[in-house]
């Protein structure tokens, strides 16, 4: 599972970076990925990146600020152009299918896809609002100036290593009936007996959590999407000592975002949309004074990627297809 950055800043673009985009690539067997916000110029960021825009599933935005939406049309519409022909399905706050469809209207585009969007509530009350057999996401309210969510995503947890020697004295022979166990589901032998995948495999695989957030200050809702993530994305657009102006805006700063990590037991922050005031000569500074309350600490650089690894793991992919 990989998350790759395509615009870092905040506002607008500017020499160092471009405004506010990530990508979180699937573990195989997944082809696809998922979007996180979409500002101006992504489609051009993405053709940088080893991402095929017709394997894009789903896109999470995270508020209806320019910085991080005005990118989303011409993606949508180029997808149609790149042989995207499979279902896409968008979340955001309310507003974002007026934006749309509004934007189409004027315009005349039309998508060789199906598209179904999903406006989120303020009032949400943290059940998931996708789930699969492999993973679910979940949204919660962030304080920013215009309505604006984080999203945490959960892998499923996967069973260990297959125990080899312990099957063979059950009788299962290897082939599909090992496949299915691996993948967490029960097999029935031809004498009746019944065999549970806790049984035959060594313990259990956690899944990954990452917890990508819009523009927020600090807020009880940021603990709750990060905790125990083996990746927060937390917006630090202001350095240390500028919390009253960060705040005016609706932003933090870096040692918030290092503090939102520390109490949530997350595993690494990567700090992302940056004031334009900073140039990426800076970006080492302002790990400095987040590494000082949290030590594993990093700075996103546009076109940058974070490998998240499954602990315990030989492969990717265990998941239930």
């Amino acid at each position: 599972m990989k998350l790759w950055f395509m615009g870092t800043g905040a506002g607008r673009p500017n020499k160092h970076r471009n405004v506010t985009s990530a990508a979180l690539q699937l573990p195989e067997p997944h082809c696809a990925w998922w979007l996180f916000d979409a500002g101006e110029a992504t489609q051009h960021q993405l053709m940088k990146l080893p991402l095929k825009l017709s394997k894009l599933e789903k896109i999470f935005i995270t508020h209806l600020h320019g910085d991080h939406l005005y990118g989303l049309p011409g993606l949508l519409s180029t997808r149609s152009f790149d042989g995207g022909v499979s279902k896409v399905e968008m979340y955001g706050p309310s507003g974002l299918k007026h934006y749309i469809e509004t934007v189409f209207g004027l315009t005349g585009t039309t998508l060789d896809y199906e598209l179904e969007i999903h406006e989120l509530d303020e009032q949400t009350d943290g059940n998931p609002i996708f789930k699969d057999d492999c993973f679910k996401v979940e949204a919660k309210p962030l304080v920013h100036r215009v309505p604006c969510f984080g999203y945490r995503i959960t892998e499923r947890d996967a069973p260990g290593r297959l125990l080899t020697d312990k099957l063979r004295e059950l009788g299962v022979e290897a082939g599909p009936l090992y496949g299915k166990l691996k993948r967490g589901e029960a097999v029935t032998l031809a004498d009746g007996r019944v065999v549970s995948p806790s049984s035959v495999t060594d313990g259990i695989i956690p899944g990954r959590i990452v917890t990508v957030l819009g523009d927020t200050c600090p807020c009880d809702n940021v603990r709750e999407l990060a905790r125990g993530a083996d990746l927060l994305v937390h917006e630090a657009t202001f350095a240390a000592g500028l919390e009253a102006k960060a705040h005016e805006f609706g932003h933090s700063t870096t040692t918030e975002a290092a503090e939102a990590a520390r109490d949530a037991g997350a595993k690494q922050l990567v700090m992302t949309h940056f004031s334009g005031r900073y140039g990426n000569e800076e970006l080492a500074k302002l790990e400095l004074e987040a590494r000082e309350i949290f030590p594993n600490s990093m700075a996103a650089l546009d076109l940058g990627c974070f490998e998240i690894e499954r602990k315990g793991s030989e492969t990717e992919g265990s998941c239930a297809e």
